[in-house]
């Protein structure tokens, strides 16, 4: 079934997911995408129509102890980001908060790290109890958080929807984001950018 045959109206039981829209991921940042600025305004209409529809809104990030895992001088992949209560850590303000959010920290402890926004923490557990069916998925980055959230998402039995024009991809190889998103929805996930919603 395609997506024009379903209705993806915004309802109160649906969740509008902004994945680790955070200062380091965005361009200046320690680990930044040049591109990601271009994803902070279809963010904030997304949040605009989700939070009109009453839907829940989470924001995910990563908040790290100094010392986490990730980090190159631990052995990691990647350079220092997103220390908890650094400047780095904090949600872009460019992006235009609801009245209310969920905020869901994640890589919280040094020994374990976390892509996946469902990954020791309650979120599912919190979605259930909400009686949430349908989430719908963007943020940072297409190729690593989005990825792991969605695919975990899937596998608690969420619906779920990809909101392309919402994210972006690290691109460490350049096709790594299409081929996340090629993932995501062999796996059941659905594609959708502003225009299709504004067609309902």
């Amino acid at each position: 079934m395609t997506h024009t045959q379903q209705d993806i109206t915004p309802r109160s039981s649906d969740a509008l997911m902004i994945i680790d829209l955070q200062n380091d991921f965005l361009p200046n940042g320690s680990l930044g995408i040049k591109s990601a600025a271009q994803i902070i305004e279809p963010i904030n209409r997304y949040t605009e129509l989700f939070e009109r529809a009453q839907s829940t809104i989470i924001l995910s990030r990563d908040w790290h102890p100094q010392d986490h895992c990730s980090f190159s001088q631990q052995g990691g992949p990647w350079p220092v980001h997103c220390v908890r209560n650094s400047e780095g850590a904090q949600i872009s303000a460019d992006y235009r908060w609801p009245t209310q959010a969920w905020l869901v920290s994640k890589a919280t402890t040094s020994a374990k790290d976390a892509y996946s926004a469902f990954d020791g923490t309650e979120l599912a557990t919190q979605l259930q109890h909400s009686a949430v069916k349908r989430l719908f998925i963007c943020g940072l980055a297409t190729d690593y958080c989005v990825l792991n959230t969605v695919l975990d998402a899937l596998k608690e039995g969420f619906e779920c929807y990809l909101l392309c024009d919402g994210m972006d991809a690290v691109n460490i190889q350049s096709h790594d984001g299409q081929q996340a998103i090629d993932t995501m929805c062999q796996q059941g996930a659905i594609a959708l950018t502003l225009t299709d919603f504004n067609h309902h």
